[in-house]
């Protein structure tokens, strides 16, 4: 086993990246997420309980009786989705101890990153949510070097950056594969190109996938596609709701977009299932919960005004959610053994 690092000294992003938010004094573990960013499940006022009418809504057409949260944060979600469906059995999977507020089914205390709990495991008739996980699994940061060779980055505690080896083996096939955007022109050997090796989310996927015998595995999160991929990668930090350079010293979050059609590709095909679905979610939340464009009728204002502005804020909560940038997040849904049908097609649309 090598020694460890000095202090001061460069390491590889992946490993720097990974105790800075799950070691003992990691940030994860010194307070709520919602302290530093919102997200669709927290934050954002009236999305958390149109996100958990969705859940609900894909656990009963799946034919699940149990959802598990997995990077549940303080399970805000799971809070949610109780006070919807009191029948559903729920499950919170985070870094931290249960909170003593939270009414759940079970909880389970996760190691951090892409390793999961062992109790996590045998899982039927389930729907497995992971809201923003992948994007907080640790991965190699690449980038070229003056010659156009790809090689890892290395990264100090004060965020200071370094080349280091050559990329290679599985590394250096993933980032040929879903990187390089082609091998004749001069831009793409340019050093300035940069990006982040999705290999570790795909495992962490299959570890959880392999972890559910029947049921639905939906993975939510920020994402982009060889039509889209940034060429100067997306790592990046926040802190007390702002953007912040990424520095791997426990006092920001520290997140990367995730390689969505290199996550699906990683699945292959299997002809016992329905296939996965990777679509946006305003397409998901539309056909779960409705178009939120029609106007709510201003004659409901007279008849029931508590119920006018229930409605007013329900759809400017569901236009948020379904326009811009969390109206582009990459929803993958993952059918798992047998599923039970209620008379409609279980994808989406």
């Amino acid at each position: 086993m090598s020694a460890p690092a000095p202090p001061d000294s460069a390491t590889p992003w992946d490993r720097a990246w990974q105790e800075a938010l799950y070691a003992a004094d990691g940030f994860y573990r010194q307070g709520a997420p919602a302290a530093h960013f919102a997200t669709s499940a927290r934050g954002i006022p009236g999305a958390g309980p149109l996100l958990a009418e969705a859940v609900v809504a894909l656990a009963h057409r799946h034919g699940c009786d149990r959802v598990v949260d997995v990077g549940c944060g303080r399970g805000e979600l799971l809070a949610q989705v109780r006070t919807l469906d009191a029948s559903l059995h729920l499950t919170g999977v985070d870094v931290v101890p249960r909170p003593s507020t939270l009414e759940v089914d079970a909880w389970l205390v996760s190691p951090g990153g892409a390793a999961l709990p062992r109790g996590l495991r045998d899982l039927e008739r389930t729907l497995v949510v992971a809201h923003e996980w992948l994007d907080v699994v640790p991965c190699p940061v690449v980038a070229r070097d003056d010659a156009g060779v790809w090689r890892s980055l290395d990264v100090a505690p004060d965020g200071t950056e370094e080349l280091g080896p050559v990329v290679h083996g599985e590394d250096l096939a993933w980032v040929r594969r879903w990187l390089d955007d082609g091998p004749g022109r001069a831009e793409d050997r340019a050093p300035d190109r940069r990006g982040e090796v999705g290999r570790p989310r795909e495992a962490a996927l299959a570890d959880l996938l392999g972890r559910v015998r029947s049921g639905l595995v939906v993975v939510v999160d920020y994402g982009h596609t060889a039509d889209d991929r940034p060429r100067g990668g997306t790592l990046t930090g926040f802190r007390a709701g702002r953007e912040v350079t990424p520095v791997p010293d426990g006092t920001c979050d520290l997140t990367a977009h995730v390689a969505v059609d290199a996550l699906l590709a990683s699945l292959g095909t299997s002809p016992a299932t329905d296939p996965p679905q990777l679509v946006r979610q305003r397409e998901v939340l539309h056909d779960l919960l409705g178009d939120p464009g029609p106007p709510v009728p201003h004659a409901l204002a007279r008849t029931d005004p508590q119920a006018y502005l229930d409605a007013l804020a329900r759809r400017a909560a569901l236009t948020t959610l379904t326009s811009g940038a969390l109206g582009d997040f990459w929803w993958l849904l993952v059918p798992v053994g047998a599923q039970p049908g209620d008379g409609r097609d279980p994808g989406i649309g």
